[in-house]
């Protein structure tokens, strides 16, 4: 991604997701003239919109330099590719003055790139994974968004067919599984799927594959996570242990891509029926507690989703529209669903729904909120003038939802800055995407299916806005310092039990 320097700023908010979700990506950004750095000088700016962008964005990059010698300039290239894509993938930026762009390179350097020694003994620790599944009775594999961004997604499926247990996902990994999957028990965390949820305190044997465990997954008490189970965690990037789930943890370093392919060569991880009476109690718990919170809102969702064709993209906001498509999206064969994962960042979808469609040129679906989508007049532009066939679908609800929801919680229902009467307001977005050239769609809940069918198959840009009501909630949801099964509403003492104890 290129960027000038001034304008760099606007990137900061991208290379932060990318940190934070692992995404390898390069950015280049321009600089003043290298006669025009301050350098040392103790002034704020010596070249006009001259800005120290390697400094800002050093926390949130795997490497960030700034390139003041052409001849640096293949060298960094290949060493910022390395970096983006070695071990735990992530951003790194370049910044290059103008005068170092202007100038010719010789492209015979040589490019002496020291690679990464990982000495990783994948014998010992494949043996140590069949033996904790061996003797296990309940295992579990939580699976994260590392499987997504290795590109294994099917060597995956195929593992989990093979070891025929149950496998629960994080939010921005509901894709690396079909919704037809007989081992597919929904994603765990603070919005996560009941059933789910209490799979993890079920399980004796809990193998984490591409994951981090943040507070968002296991709750703000890590210690009250998975009590009864054993956990295997499998990370390529060993500082994650630094957080502990407790100190019994088996802490594995390793290539999950490695970890995968080798286990779907090793005829042992062929388990037929050793956990058949857990699977049947798995499937028992998800009946009992699946329909228990479905909002409306699922349900637009659920049935949007079954008009989507197989292999196509869906990019989310950041707010409730993100919950409710993780909670009710039906993932068929191909299709990926994007997330702002760590950063959270309103304003997300619609941006990320067009860099998807350039990398792609796979159908594409936005997913966004009245709040979101307000950050976004720039892209709908975009798509006024590119005609790119990008489908905006804008759950309007004319509120902040989940921090008014927030606002009820802990601030006794005083609503600031989230509410029309108390200062935020939320446009008829119809009017504004046809001022663009924009086709539109303006429905009330899902009671016009046949125009929003055509509409999502036609080859145009368009936007689907569709009114919900002002006060929505996302259900379940987990309050601060209970154990993940135990979400809000509250479910019976005595069902709580019964489950557990089966």
């Amino acid at each position: 991604m290129l960027q000038v320097d001034h304008g760099a700023t606007n990137l900061i908010t991208g290379i932060a997701n990318a940190y934070f979700d692992s995404i390898p990506t390069i950015f280049i950004t321009g600089q003043v003239n290298t006669y025009e750095l301050k350098g040392t000088k103790r002034i704020k700016q010596n070249g006009f919109q001259e800005t120290n962008i390697v400094d800002m964005v050093k926390s949130i990059t795997k490497y960030a330099k700034q390139i003041t010698n052409e001849n640096e300039v293949p060298n960094e290239l290949e060493n910022a590719y390395r970096v983006a894509m070695e071990g735990r993938k992530g951003p790194v930026l370049l910044d290059i003055p103008m005068d170092v762009q202007r100038k010719d390179i010789n492209l015979n350097t040589n490019c002496a790139i020291l690679k990464e020694n990982r000495n990783i003994d994948y014998e010992d620790i494949i043996e140590k994974i069949y033996m904790n599944l061996k003797d296990s009775k309940r295992p579990l594999v939580i699976a994260g968004a590392g499987i997504d961004l290795a590109g294994i997604n099917n060597e995956f499926k195929a593992l989990v067919k093979k070891l025929k247990i149950p496998v629960v996902t994080s939010m921005i990994a509901i894709d690396v599984q079909n919704n037809d999957s007989i081992y597919n028990y929904g994603f765990i965390g603070a919005y996560g799927h009941r059933y789910a949820n209490f799979m993890t305190e079920k399980a004796d044997v809990i193998i984490t594959m591409g994951t981090r465990l943040d507070c968002r997954q296991v709750g703000n008490n890590r210690e009250k996570f998975a009590t009864n189970a054993k956990i295997l965690r499998i990370d390529i990037d060993s500082n994650e242990f630094d957080n502990k789930i407790d100190s019994k943890e088996i802490q594995i370093k390793a290539d999950i891509e490695q970890i995968i392919k080798a286990m779907l060569k090793d005829d042992r991880f062929s388990f037929e029926d050793k956990f058949k009476e857990w699977n049947s109690e798995a499937q028992i718990i998800k009946d009992r507690l699946k329909n228990l919170d479905k909002q409306p809102e699922n349900d637009i969702i659920e049935k949007i989703s079954e008009m989507l064709e197989e292999n196509c993209i869906v990019t989310t906001d950041v707010g409730q529209n993100q919950v409710w498509v993780a909670q009710s999206f039906k993932v068929k064969e191909g299709q990926r669903i994007l997330f702002s994962g760590g950063h959270g960042s309103m304003g997300y979808s619609l941006p990320a729904a067009i860099g998807a469609y350039y990398a792609s040129k796979s159908p594409i679906v936005c997913f966004t909120g009245d709040g979101g989508l307000q950050m976004n007049i720039q892209e709908l532009q975009f798509l006024a003038t590119t005609r790119i066939p990008i489908k905006i679908i804008v759950l309007n609800n004319y509120a902040l939802g989940m921090i008014r929801h927030f606002q009820e919680m802990y601030f006794n229902s005083v609503y600031t800055q989230t509410i029309k009467s108390r200062g935020y307001e939320s446009p008829d977005f119809c009017k504004i995407a046809n001022a663009y050239g924009v086709a539109t769609l303006n429905m009330n809940n899902l009671n016009e299916k046949d125009k929003l069918r055509d509409m999502l198959n036609n080859n145009e840009p368009s936007l689907i806005q569709i009114n919900i009501d002002k006060n929505t909630y996302i259900y379940p949801k987990l309050s601060v310092n209970n154990p993940i099964y135990n979400q809000d509403p509250k479910l019976d003492e005595s069902l709580i039990k019964e489950l557990l104890n089966m």
